[in-house]
């Protein structure tokens, strides 16, 4: 799926989700605040297009935190929508569609919105590139670290992407009636004491086999911890849609879900404050900890589900805006923030003032831009995966979202 599908609407037959529409739009928001943060980080995560030459101590840790769930829950969520959208189409439907909504936005996201990131990375760091149009061929020499070409926060779409075609089979299987019978008792066993948290083992494996050597660089052919990582949990979103039972036992198991998401988290916390993580590599004192952490993120994942199924089953006027602005938004707002923040941090203002005008200019700024040009102009929706406006894409259950 891709994140208009992801970050797309999930329908089922007569009803929709729209506790999985709050939680995309609310997860695309976050963003806003994940980054403006990171502009007051340095530390393991890595560092930011723009670094304010004071670090928070507080932003430190909310980044810890988020990172802990944000990207997972991503991909869940478009796990989920993909479950629907199979509903709807032919597997070549889906796949025309998935080129269409996620390829396209990346290629041309690529290509316009991340060189101005990089630019502005390179004058903070007081490298001489001439011009904005002088340096933009030299975008596209080599990647990182020696090189300038990358695909920053786009990362995300070319991953689903990949995902998508990848777990194709496996989730056509899961359509048929024998793949439905597998499930159903699966989701049957899920309803056993303790079961909700068997899926977070091959989460676990994961992080703990593989991030000692793949940390974490989202290059796609030579990043595996992520990209298995995140097929999981693409996966899992598409079962979790696929028997009402499961949604049952998830809201059964809200309160204890949160809890172990609490205790967990803090036991992380506590390691990280006390600077007793091993060094990174594949020793077992590293290893348990990246299994650690793998079983916490799905703690959260789920808990949040279970807060979305609990609290945000309604439709709203703001909910059928959002629904379809959530992707372009995703798109356009680390562009737009990159730019503020550099100006910013140049100011003589403290962390909270800095970070309060970064983040509020970066969304008034991201939603002008939508609502004026992408929202209005049928070429700029192609390119931001829309589609047009005489395909009546205002009406939300029409079926386009974002």
């Amino acid at each position: 799926m891709n994140l208009r599908d992801n970050l797309e609407q999930t329908n089922t037959h007569a009803q929709r989700r729209y506790d999985l529409d709050w939680l995309r739009i609310l997860a695309v928001l976050l963003l806003i605040y994940f980054h403006t943060a990171a502009v007051f980080y340095r530390g393991e995560l890595g560092e930011f297009y723009i670094q304010n030459y004071l670090v928070s101590y507080f932003l430190g840790w909310f980044i810890f935190f988020v990172h802990q769930w944000h990207m997972p829950l991503f991909f869940l969520i478009a796990g989920s929508a993909t479950w629907f959208a199979l509903k709807l189409r032919s597997p070549l439907q889906f796949l025309r569609d998935r080129f269409r909504r996620l390829f396209i936005p990346f290629a041309f996201s690529t290509l316009v919105l991340v060189p101005p990131q990089v630019y502005y990375r390179l004058v903070s760091h007081q490298k001489y590139i001439g011009s904005y149009v002088q340096f933009y061929p030299q975008f596209f020499n080599g990647i990182p670290p020696q090189g300038n070409f990358e695909w920053a926060h786009l990362w995300f779409l070319i991953y689903l992407f990949t995902i998508s075609l990848i777990t194709l089979p496996v989730l056509l299987f899961f359509k048929t009636e024998k793949g439905q019978r597998w499930y159903s008792t699966i989701a049957n066993w899920m309803k056993l004491p303790g079961a909700i948290f068997l899926p977070a083992l091959p989460l676990a494996v994961i992080e703990g086999a593989l991030r000692p050597k793949w940390f974490g660089f989202q290059n796609l052919y030579d990043d595996w911890a992520n990209l298995l990582l995140y097929l999981f949990y693409f996966v899992y979103g598409f079962l979790l849609c696929a028997d009402p039972k499961l949604e049952e036992t998830i809201e059964q198991h809200r309160k204890l879900l949160l809890l172990v998401a609490v205790i967990t988290m803090s036991v992380l916390c506590g390691l990280q404050a006390t600077h007793i993580i091993p060094v990174r590599g594949y020793s077992w004192g590293y290893i348990l900890y990246q299994m650690f952490r793998g079983f916490n993120s799905w703690c959260w994942v789920i808990a949040l589900i279970a807060l979305g199924q609990r609290y945000l089953r309604f439709n709203h006027s703001i909910l059928q805006y959002a629904s379809q602005a959530s992707y372009p938004f995703y798109l356009l707002h680390q562009t737009v923030l990159v730019a503020i923040a550099f100006y910013v941090v140049q100011w003589n203002l403290g962390i909270t003032a800095k970070f309060l005008i970064i983040s509020t200019a970066t969304f008034v700024v991201t939603a002008t831009l939508y609502d004026l040009l992408v929202k209005r102009i049928n070429i700029a929706r192609f390119f931001f995966g829309l589609k047009p406006i005489d395909t009546r894409t205002v009406k939300y259950n029409s079926g386009e979202t974002l």
